[in-house]
């Protein structure tokens, strides 16, 4: 059975036991969330599609880490002006597994 969630603005396919990195949650270590913003739920045999979400479904997981992604460096120039400024960005996400799809 797998799921389409959507989670902080995205859309992720999701089945039992997966583990996949989404934006940054609010929760602790060791802690579980629900997600009821359920878009999709299908198997072999039928697939349910919501309008815009199912009622009555939802997502179970458990956090398992809170994670930095890699530095991406942005540099501005302007030439002949002088100008020069260099800044970096680390995006933070948060590592889940998927305990539950109903």
């Amino acid at each position: 059975m797998f799921a389409v969630v959507e989670i902080a603005g995205q859309q992720y396919k999701v089945a039992k036991a997966d583990k996949i990195f989404v934006p940054l949650l609010e929760s602790k270590v060791g802690s579980k969330v629900t997600f009821d913003k359920v878009l999709l739920v299908g198997d072999d045999k039928q697939t349910r599609l919501g309008t815009p979400y199912l009622s009555g479904a939802s997502i179970e997981a458990k956090v398992l880490s809170h994670a930095k992604d890699e530095k991406v460096l942005v540099f501005k120039k302007k030439k002949r002006k002088g100008y020069k400024v260099l800044r970096g960005h680390r995006q933070q996400y948060t590592e889940i597994e998927i305990t539950k799809v109903s």
